[in-house]
């Protein structure tokens, strides 16, 4: 039961983050907008870390850790730019396998895949293929949905390294530790930069919706984490439903209308992520 609560949760938390970012980097952009949410999670996450300690495990993590905070960051740069050429419909369910790419990494590094799971892998790649070249209904302005398809891909990809390397140091180090490496790369890598050329945006509309995608990213993976001690594989599940929960509060909020083979790729694509992650 903790681990279908939680799941939930995560998939609630990630879905309201995913409609935020679409609103917020057609106005600021991709990096101002990720630069702003990692601070807010900085600010966030900072007092918990302090409070835990340095765990002893934390030299033995560090190769894990870098990989997982520069997976996350560049992810949701690109998610970023995808969401701005591209629907939420149809960005949200490819960036939602990402925990099915984790789990084909997990078995990539000690097992070989089976027969299952690969065919899995192309039901979720014709999933991705339909949504990406079907006919719009009603195309967005300065919507490419092909290069929307693209970078969420890429985002996906980056994704799954992050969970694939935090799930081997999430026994190990406490919650905040894991969140720690993404927020403060974004914070040095990317928003200092910007504030340094002058180039950080931010309006009296977005502020809002930045401060709440960093505190959403944060209870989400926080939520993930609780869950998945529990159960991975249904707190996984759950989390990746994320994908049709942000399309349909897409279509309640901003009226984002799918076509019917969209609507079909996106479903083949969900439930193929559901069996893989079940399956992996």
């Amino acid at each position: 039961m903790v681990s279908v609560v939680f799941g939930l949760l995560t998939a609630c938390f990630f879905a309201s983050s995913s409609l935020m970012s679409s609103r917020t980097v057609k106005v600021i952009g991709s990096p101002s907008s990720l630069a702003w949410m990692m601070l807010v999670g900085l600010v966030v996450t900072t007092p918990f870390v302090f409070a835990a300690g340095v765990p002893e495990q934390l030299s033995a993590s560090l190769p894990y850790l870098a990989v997982a905070g520069i997976g996350n960051v560049v992810g949701i740069l690109v998610a970023g730019y995808a969401l701005r050429v591209g629907k939420v419909g149809i960005v949200a369910p490819i960036l939602a396998t990402e925990g099915a790419i984790a789990a084909v990494l997990a078995a990539l590094a000690g097992e070989s895949i089976a027969p299952i799971v690969a065919f899995l892998l192309m039901v979720i790649v014709g999933g991705i293929v339909l949504s990406a070249v079907a006919p719009d209904p009603e195309p967005l302005e300065h919507e490419r949905p092909l290069m929307a398809a693209l970078l969420a891909t890429g985002a996906a990809v980056c994704f799954g390294a992050s969970l694939f390397s935090t799930g081997f140091v999430s026994d190990d180090l406490p919650i905040a530790w894991v969140l720690l490496p993404a927020r403060l790369l974004g914070v040095v890598a990317l928003l200092i930069p910007l504030l340094l050329l002058r180039r950080l945006r931010i309006t009296r509309g977005t502020a809002p919706l930045v401060v709440a995608m960093g505190i959403t990213e944060v209870l989400g993976f926080t939520c993930f984490a609780i869950g998945a001690q529990y159960q991975v594989a249904i707190t996984s599940v759950l989390s990746s439903q994320f994908a049709p929960i942000a399309a349909i509060m897409a279509y309640l909020l901003f009226k984002e209308r799918l076509g019917r083979t969209q609507i079909l790729g996106v479903v083949v694509l969900v439930g193929g992520v559901t069996a893989l992650t079940l399956a992996a």
